[in-house]
């Protein structure tokens, strides 16, 4: 039934690190989801340095999606949204055209912490590539649950096991938490094309297979999955959808045209990309540019 275990790569921003699953060799994806990071966990503690933020940087043709486990991000962008997420709850912020936005761990700072989710990015249908991008929050009211023998799980976003999540998507998409007693048994819902689950903590076996944090596993396409049982208590997240086709990614821009990609970073670099109304005095400069001293655009 597996196709492929996807390891997470570790890396270090400036503080604290993430495990990187997605991309993997070649640009695979598993259907929409084109970027996949594990953040922490990491422990903060009070007074951490703003240097240690996400400033403000810009996406375009795709969605991000961030979900906690633990701490508390507060988000501000382009189109006037200031939001903070806690655990539980869902960011679902639509690029689209173009949006830039800042994360920063102010209650971290204000009172250390843990941190400790998921960012993921899923690509947009090319009819959708240039949409007007938007942002949504959706607090834990309005994720459909599911509880029985030892799982319970919340849809994120998307359909599966007869609920549908409130959140706005493009395509087909199917994404779930499950947070698992040891014996419990999960299935993946049928209808896509491609689907894949990820071990948060815990252990997993499945097709035979045990699964430690950190490793996804990307199933045949077409295959009946039979259940993914859990050999100690943690927490996967499961989710598939359907492919939309080959899809560029250069840094925080995702398209189904090179040229457009270029077009971002000539946009960004010359400060034609808007900043955060409410977060707009730095930003990440384009990879290998000098910081330039301000962005007309802010």
């Amino acid at each position: 039934m597996i196709e492929l275990v996807v390891p997470q790569r570790r890396r270090d921003l400036g503080g604290f690190e993430v495990g990187r699953v997605l991309p993997y060799s070649g640009g695979r994806m598993v259907g929409p989801f084109i970027f996949f990071d594990h953040m922490g966990p990491a422990d903060f503690p009070r007074g951490i340095p703003r240097t240690m933020d996400v400033r403000p940087h810009p996406h375009i043709g795709l969605s991000t999606v961030t979900y906690l486990f633990e701490g508390e991000i507060m988000h501000r962008d382009s189109v006037g949204s200031e939001q903070p997420i806690r655990p539980g709850e869902v960011n679902w912020m639509v690029a689209g055209r173009g949006i830039t936005h800042s994360e920063r761990f102010e209650r971290a700072r204000r009172e250390g912490g843990r941190l400790h989710g998921i960012q993921a990015w899923v690509a947009l249908p090319e009819n959708d590539e240039e949409c007007e991008p938007a942002f949504f929050h959706h607090g834990i009211e309005d994720l459909p649950s599911f509880d029985g023998k030892g799982a319970r799980g919340r849809l994120i976003a998307g359909e599966a096991h007869g609920k549908r999540a409130s959140v706005k998507t493009h395509s087909p998409i199917f994404y779930v938490h499950w947070d698992l007693d040891q014996g419990a048994q999960i299935d993946l819902p049928d209808g896509y094309s491609e689907r894949a689950v990820y071990v948060v903590s815990g252990l997993l076996k499945v097709d035979g297979r045990e699964l430690k944090p950190g490793k996804m596993a990307v199933f045949r396409p077409g295959e009946k999955i039979s259940a993914v049982t859990a050999k100690e208590p943690g927490i996967a997240m499961t989710l598939g959808g359907e492919p939309l086709g080959k899809r560029h990614i250069e840094w925080n821009f995702v398209s189904s045209r090179k040229e457009r990609i270029e077009q971002a970073k000539a946009d960004w670099r010359t400060g034609r990309m808007k900043l955060p109304d409410l977060d707009h005095d730095e930003f990440i400069p384009l990879p290998g540019d000098p910081v330039p001293p301000a962005n007309p655009m802010s």
